[in-house]
């Protein structure tokens, strides 16, 4: 049945079951008891897929292989998400089923092709859901909607039971609200299949990145014309760099000539034999720009097909050197929003400037993840992506997780704080020993005495607030300026911190550099949970001014900035 509602929550289903699939009994298993979504050109056993056209209808007799296993390790499926037609498009709004609007604000695309797992995953209507990624379709939705995308290496999920889109580059993707739960199903999900002539068997990395990292930022970079989305990736290089990072210019230019070929050359034909057969019967019956976009295969020959192929093998060659010199490379994962009206109005410039930093991945052979950065100033969602090799997923995944962590943000668009981040499985332990130590001042990312963490390998682990049960003060006479913490009997508030994990072995030479009155003591957060950080002796706080009101330093800090600007004005 085709919605009538544009930009309404139910565009996001196309088959929403009336009873679940339920999951096999799986105590054991991370997935017991979750549930899921597919996107509908994933087949689910007695349910049509439609890839959003309802003409193709193909009506499957078996789950897909993915779908299989998924329900073998314990979780229940809920239906099936809608999708540009034909998993063709980045934007949600190419379907007769209705346009998948954004979680965060209805006026605005969702993000495709993946539309509809993305949105029901970041509303909380599912844990996790299922995605295709073949131009970058399980990242641009996860990116605009606030929630973790990760793109597999090609060939580790099998893609059996999955109506191709462009089968040589095809991969599917994982959607949810935390890198851990995305990790689960994505080892839950993996592993060689013979029927998908893709697939293959693939050693994954089992080490993380080092504590001190080097990270690939384009040398040139677009967010056509939109300021917020350039600031916040700014933003988000300097925490990058907080949790041990060091950027290294990389040049785009190959890596944005590869992404042309996608829809810019021959291989643009494999899209058209992926559907060949129905489209020479029932090409009438396709949405534009779909349409034209699979028409546009029919005209080129064989010979073409193997020099774009020629082509991008000669590109890869040119930017393999890239990774001798970073160890992943970080883009925005879209580099700006548009509304659902303007995306009418210009389909095929709007949706291609969505993938400007995706379409290159899957045709390199990349793994990737995209993760939640900051919400901006109109409210909207800003993703960046974390790009490495062939078989670093559970690698990036574990760096993934540190940076979406220090970021504060809440789960998808449930308003709902994270947890608590866990061990990537799979993985081995990222660094030595450390300590957890919360700082409220002078320490905090940016601010004058940060230095003193990292330059002993302190990474950022996450940015929160203490319990409301604390007072902040700002010392008298102090160089930099310097704030008190104390724990209030009496009321008090929720001021923001930074917890960083300091290497055990430097916690001594770090601690030596805390003057007296400070301390190190132990510090409530948000969420109940205690870790070691820095309190002052009540003594010293009689001559303090009570800044709490301000809920936090760095915001103090910038009033006494903005006061002096006034002044001197």
């Amino acid at each position: 049945m085709v919605h009538e509602e544009n930009g309404s929550a139910a565009a996001a289903w196309i088959a929403r079951l009336a009873q679940p699939v339920p999951g096999a009994a799986s105590g054991n298993s991370p997935l017991a008891g979750l549930s899921f979504a597919v996107k509908d050109n994933i087949d689910v056993a007695g349910v049509p897929t439609t890839a959003a056209c309802p003409a193709f209808d193909r009506q499957p007799i078996a789950h897909a292989a993915v779908v299989q296993k998924l329900l073998d390790a314990g979780a229940s499926l809920l239906g099936k998400t809608n999708l540009d037609q034909f998993a063709c498009g980045l934007n949600g709004t190419r379907s007769p089923y209705g346009e998948v609007p954004n979680a965060f604000d209805s006026r605005y695309v969702s993000g495709g092709s993946s539309s509809g797992s993305a949105y029901v995953v970041a509303k909380g209507e599912v844990d996790f859901a299922l995605g295709t990624d073949t131009a970058g379709s399980g990242r641009v939705p996860a990116g605009l909607n606030n929630i973790v995308g990760i793109k597999p290496s090609r060939g580790l999920l099998s893609a059996s039971g999955v109506v191709p889109a462009a089968q040589s580059a095809d991969c599917v993707s994982i959607f949810a609200r935390t890198v851990a739960l995305a990790v689960d199903v994505l080892l839950a999900a993996a592993g060689p299949d013979a029927r998908d002539p893709y697939s293959r068997e693939l050693a994954l990395r089992s080490d993380p990145f080092p504590p001190a990292f080097r990270f690939g930022v384009p040398d040139t970079l677009s967010f056509f014309g939109d300021l917020e989305a350039e600031a916040a990736f700014r933003d988000a290089q300097a925490r990058l760099v907080a949790l041990g990072g060091t950027p290294v210019t990389i040049p785009f230019a190959p890596l944005a000539e590869a992404a042309a070929l996608l829809y810019e050359s021959a291989l643009v034909a494999e899209r058209y034999a992926a559907v060949r057969g129905f489209f020479d019967a029932h090409g009438s019956q396709v949405i534009e720009p779909v349409r034209g976009i699979l028409e546009s295969g029919r005209g080129y020959s064989a010979a073409d097909v193997f020099e774009a192929q020629t082509k991008l093998r000669a590109l890869a060659q040119q930017v393999e050197p890239m990774w001798r010199g970073i160890d992943v490379l970080m883009v925005p994962t879209a580099p700006t929003h548009y509304t659902r009206d303007q995306m009418r109005a210009d389909p095929v410039v709007l949706n291609r400037n969505l993938g400007a930093y995706t379409n290159f991945v899957n045709l390199l052979d990349y793994a990737a993840i995209s993760v939640p950065s900051s919400l901006r100033a109109d409210g909207l969602p800003f993703g960046i992506t974390l790009i490495a090799p062939c078989g670093s997923d559970l690698a990036l995944a574990e760096l993934g997780q540190r940076y979406h962590h220090a970021t504060g943000l809440p789960q998808g668009a449930t308003g709902l704080p994270l947890p608590e981040p866990r061990a990537i499985r799979g993985l081995g332990v990222p660094q030595a020993p450390a300590m957890a130590i919360a700082v409220v001042g002078a320490h905090l990312s940016g601010m004058p005495l940060n230095g003193q963490l990292t330059e002993r390998g302190a990474t950022l682990l996450r940015a929160t607030t203490t319990a409301p049960r604390y007072r902040l003060h700002a010392l008298p006479g102090t160089v930099p300026p310097k704030p008190g913490l104390q724990r209030s009997a009496g009321g008090g508030s929720a001021i923001a911190l930074e917890v960083w994990s300091v290497p055990v072995a430097q916690v001594g030479g770090f601690l030596a550099l805390i003057p007296p009155p400070l301390g190190l003591g132990s510090v409530e957060l948000a969420d109940g949970s205690w870790v070691h950080g820095f309190i002052c002796e009540g003594h010293a706080l009689a001559d303090a001014e009570d800044v709490s009101h301000h809920g936090g330093w760095r915001a103090y800090i910038a009033s006494r900035t903005a006061s002096s600007q006034a002044i001197s004005t």
